[in-house]
């Protein structure tokens, strides 16, 4: 999960000094304290969808496009549940 946070912040930094942004400011126009920002960039925090969108308006893009290509990142693979496991929590 770092990885992936670590990832968007990344994208998220680039995008916003790409567009020419200051961080104070940025975060001003995305209604995010500029301290949690800082860490949003430094993929310190794991953000919500909402705070995505969010970020993704103020950038005027799609939140998609802050979104690291899933080839590019490694994830754990997902726990495999048997059916014994299963039943037990039904």
């Amino acid at each position: 999960m770092e990885e992936l946070a670590f990832a968007i912040g990344k994208n998220i930094r680039e995008k916003r000094r790409a567009n020419g942004l200051p961080q104070d400011r940025f975060a001003l126009v995305a209604g995010i304290d500029r301290s949690y920002m800082g860490r949003i960039e430094r993929g310190e925090v794991s953000i919500t969808v909402e705070k995505l969108y969010r970020i993704a308006a103020a950038l005027q893009c799609e939140p998609v496009a802050l979104l690291p290509k899933i080839s590019s990142i490694h994830l754990q693979p997902p726990h495999k549940a048997n059916k014994s496991s299963l039943k037990k929590r039904q």
